[in-house]
């Protein structure tokens, strides 16, 4: 499972993928940070679930970035 998470070329895949589907008329994940930036109304648990499920592949990007920040640092 380690393996998996820390794969930068699978989630980077996931991102393309997952994380901006459906595609048009707009990404769908840019599509709900509107929403939420808008002030969320009429929001409901569904549409969080979609931001959680769309979001969760940048969120493992981001977090084997800074994996990698903090390795390098670490090794010099």
């Amino acid at each position: 499972m380690k393996e998996f998470i820390n794969n930068w070329k699978l989630i980077i895949l996931l991102c393309l993928t997952l994380g901006l589907a459906p595609f048009f008329p707009e990404p769908h994940i840019w599509g709900k940070l509107k929403w939420i930036f808008d002030g969320a109304k009429g929001m409901v648990f569904m549409d969080w679930f979609d931001v959680i499920l769309h979001g969760f592949p940048y969120i493992l990007l981001i977090r084997v970035i800074i994996i990698k920040i903090v390795n390098v640092k670490a090794s010099k």
